[in-house]
């Protein structure tokens, strides 16, 4: 970490919005995923659709879209985005049982995406909970993280697998 600087305070240290007006605007993308760990009859219940509120996967895509839309209304000083692409992807794992979530995220803009793909991963994971808390209240979400980004000044990275 030599060398970086926190963007999100000024030189007094305050935390403020960083003025991205003299970034070049570049095509931006961004991927994360989650893991929510759950019983193999929670699974096998999500991957049946008989789960009783309905299409639980269906109902956490949408969610995870529409949270990457909202970033900027959940995040501090997160910029607000016309974002071109948002995209939440399940699969399901039976070792261990559970659901990996991948969010795209995609803008042609001055500023990264990266807060807004792990924001649509987070606010899917919570939506499979809340669709099958009633029968499953022990899941759990575990390594939501960022695995790529591209674009801008910072240029490309990828996570370690």
């Amino acid at each position: 970490m030599t060398g970086k600087t926190l963007t999100h305070l000024n030189e007094r240290g305050e935390a403020h919005m960083v003025d991205v007006g003299a970034k070049d605007e570049t095509e931006r993308v961004a991927v994360a995923e989650g893991f929510v760990s759950m019983q193999p009859e929670t699974l096998q219940l999500i991957e049946t659709g008989d789960a009783k509120k309905g299409d639980v996967l269906a109902t956490a895509r949408i969610a995870g879209i529409m949270a990457a839309k909202r970033t900027h209304e959940l995040i501090p000083l997160c910029h607000p985005l016309a974002l071109s692409n948002a995209s939440v992807e399940f699969e399901p794992s039976q070792d261990p049982p559970g659901i990996r979530v991948t969010a795209t995220v995609k803008v042609s803009g001055k500023t990264g995406v990266e807060m807004e793909a792990m924001t649509a991963v987070s606010v899917a994971c919570l939506t499979i909970y809340d669709m099958v808390k009633a029968v499953d209240r022990a899941m759990r979400f575990s390594d939501i993280r960022l695995l790529e980004k591209s674009g801008g000044r910072s240029g490309h990275f990828k996570a370690d697998t």
